[in-house]
Parts: structure tokens; sequence; C-alpha cells
């Protein structure tokens, strides 16, 4: 049963593999993995579930104590895990049912991790489409309907159109949403459509000639939302703006930004015009070390420097370990000495020189 939480099993075998213990019962509850989402963890008696894998039919449970063959246990689900599980599976049921209904696309890709949801179309959606599904897929999940798991005979499933696994023809598990989805699943669900709580998309991409969602349900939806207003309310206080009204302030912020970046490096510039004529002519070298500088000043204050002296002219900026630095000069080959300096100063990733104009 779908809302099984606890159930009592008998162990049939039990084998040390590593550092775990894989189990196997008589009957079991748990989930293995498959199908693009997670196994369900919990308890046996008192051995922790890490995972379970299901393998030429039988489903291991890995344990990371061992269990006696042929005793009783206890086994219980990990069942807020469990139900938000079912909660995201279900809504994405409903969603890709939606999706092929209206524009004949499948479901070519599904992961289910905790509180991370992503879904694959083979064909394009536009953002106003995504909306418009998200709110039909609100709509199914409180109407309520019925959820039913089945394995229908043979005849019975070949008069059926249902979705995914077409290419199975027995032992296939079909999955019901009444009015909005017939599908070939083995994962857990949920017994009505109004358990799922909610369906939100959060973002969307295009993928593979297609599209890729990332979307939560119910509970992973109600925490995702409240850390997205959480964010929200602190952006909105930093800026001293009302909540709806902060991209406009943070487009503002930017751009006030921008406009300083742009007024720093104009000063800048014009500090390293000033340096650059209280430079001394020398037949020597010349070296200068700044704080903060980015390229491209660095490659004018040796320009510069390299018209004063007779030998070369150095410049660095930043700090040990963390140089970045211009060495030129217009009489040294420093080409053919570039390994040796750049070796010596700890470069060569950021470091640059010849014997021409840096």
């Amino acid at each position: 049963h779908r809302l099984l939480r606890e159930f009592p099993a008998r162990v049939r075998a039990g084998a040390k593999e590593g550092e775990r213990w894989a189990v196997t019962l008589d009957r079991t509850a748990f989930f293995p993995e498959g199908g693009g989402q997670s196994a369900d963890t919990g308890s046996l008696g008192g051995s922790r579930v890490l995972n379970v894998q299901e393998a030429s039919g039988v489903i291991l449970h890995y344990t990371d104590s061992p269990l006696k063959e042929g005793e009783t246990v206890r086994g219980i689900l990990d069942w807020e895990q469990r139900f938000r599980r079912m909660q995201n599976h279900s809504g994405e049921h409903l969603l890709s049912g939606l999706v092929h209904a209206r524009y004949g696309y499948r479901n070519v890709g599904f992961h289910l991790g905790d509180g991370d949801v992503t879904v694959d179309f083979d064909g394009e959606l536009t953002r106003a489409q995504l909306e418009e599904l998200e709110t039909a897929v609100n709509r199914a999940i409180s109407e309520n309907v019925a959820v039913t798991c089945w394995y229908p005979q043979k005849e019975e499933l070949a008069a059926l159109d249902y979705r995914s696994k077409l290419e199975l023809k027995e032992n296939v598990r079909l999955v019901k949403f009444e009015g909005y989805d017939l599908c070939a699943c083995c994962a857990p669900h949920v017994s009505r459509t109004g358990e799922i709580g909610s369906l939100h998309i959060l973002d969307h991409m295009r993928h593979r000639g297609g599209v890729r969602l990332r979307m939560l349900c119910g509970l992973d939806a109600l925490e995702d939302a409240r850390a997205r207003y959480l964010a929200t309310v602190e952006i909105s206080g930093l800026l001293s703006v009302p909540q709806l009204e902060t991209p406009k302030a943070v487009k503002r912020v930017l751009g006030e930004l921008e406009e300083l970046k742009q007024a720093l490096a104009d000063s800048r510039r014009q500090v390293l015009r000033m340096k650059a004529d209280a430079m001394p002519e020398t037949e020597g070298n010349l070296c200068f070390f700044e704080k903060e500088m980015d390229m491209l000043s660095l490659r004018e204050l040796v320009n510069a420097g390299m018209a004063k002296c007779g030998g070369v002219c150095a410049a660095f900026a930043g700090k040990d370990g963390d140089w970045k630095y211009i060495i030129g000069s217009r009489n040294t080959d420093l080409r053919s000495m570039a390994k040796e300096i750049n070796t010596a100063i700890g470069g060569p990733r950021r470091g640059g020189g010849g014997g021409g104009p840096g």
C-alpha cells in the first residue's frame, strides 16, 4: 500500500558487502532506486537501511549492521522523505501528462533528488506556456482526483493509451491520475492529487533541442518559496524598497556601481599619467608596485616607463603569491628571458612582456 510506513518482515538472507550488509526480506515496502528516483531509507530492526537496489528481480536492502536469517524485524520507512518524493513524483506525472496532451512532447529525462527535481521534454516551451501549465497542474491538484495503480492483463494493456515504457509487454504497472494522465511507472505515488499540495516551476533552459525544467511540489515547494521570500525580505531591507520593487532597485544599484567603477578607472588613469610625468629619466631600470590595477593600466604604466628608461620597466599589481605584472623594454630582448623571469617571479600564470612596448 502506498501509505504503508511500517511493516513486519522475515529476513531471508544477509551477506556482507564491503562495509555494508545486503539483506533480503520476504516482503518489503522500501522502494529501490529506479526511474530517476532515489531509494528509500529507514530501518530494519536495529539496523539502518542506507540504500535499496533491485538486482535480477531481488530487492537488496543495504544496512549498516547484520541481521539474522529467519528473524522477524520491523521495517520503518523515513516517511517524511518518502512523502516528499511521492509529492514531487506525482506532481511530475500531472505536468508531463498535460505537456503530452497539449503539445505532444514526451518526458525524456527525469531526476528526483531531495529538494531538486528536473524534467526534460523533447520540445521547447515558452515561459508563457509554462505558466499556463503550472496553473493547470495546480487546478488539477485542487480537484483532489483519485490516483490509482494496477497491473493490467495483457489484453487490457494492449487496448490502453498510456505514456512511457511502451516497449514493455508484461508486468507493466500503470498509474492513473483520473482525467489527466495514464502512465507506466514503478514508483510510489499519492492516493489523491490534493496530497501533492502544489507544484512550482522554478526555472527552465533549452536542452538538447527541447527544454529542461526545475520544479518542486508540496513541502519541498513550500520550503523553497519560504527561502526565496526571506531572501527578498532581506534584499528589500538592504535597499529600503518594497519587496516587489527589489528587481528595479537592484538594477539601479548595479547601474550606479558601474558608473562608480568607470569613475574609479578614470581616476586611476589620471594618477597613472601623473606618475608617468613624474618618472625620472634614467639609463637604468624602473619598477612599480601597486595594490590594485587592471592589466590595461599596468600596460599604460609600463609603456610610459619604457620611454624614460634605458633598461627594463616593470609594473606589478596585487600581493605576494598573487601578482599580475607586465615587463617591457625598448633595448632588451625579454622574449629570450621570459621563461627565466616568469619562473623567478612565480609565473607564467598572469605575466607578460616583450622586447617592444609591453
